[in-house]
């Protein structure tokens, strides 16, 4: 199986309605490893992401509508090489 490495910045109403908690919670159901963090313009988050390529595009395909309250404008995705640098997926701060 084909891992690969996903760098996200997801841009709209995406601070203040439980993204990152959701993303977090999407990725750990999905076995995709990495990060997910609010950057300080106050309307994007920023991720990368870690796994199989089908679950990593899974929690991509997520990403361009979020949670309920999320209203995402755009998504911009690189894919690059695995790493396999992180054993979990956490939320930073």
């Amino acid at each position: 199986m084909e891992r690969v490495r996903a760098h996200l910045i997801v841009k709209g109403r995406v601070q203040g309605v439980f993204f990152r908690a959701n993303m977090a919670r999407r990725a750990r159901e999905e076995g995709v490893t990495g990060w997910v963090r609010n950057l300080p313009d106050g309307e994007s988050v920023e991720a990368v992401l870690e796994g199989p390529r089908d679950a990593v595009e899974r929690v991509v395909c997520w990403a361009l509508h979020g949670p309920p309250a999320a209203r995402v404008r755009s998504v911009s995705v690189e894919f690059e090489d695995y790493r396999g640098e992180f054993t979990e997926f956490t939320i930073r701060y």
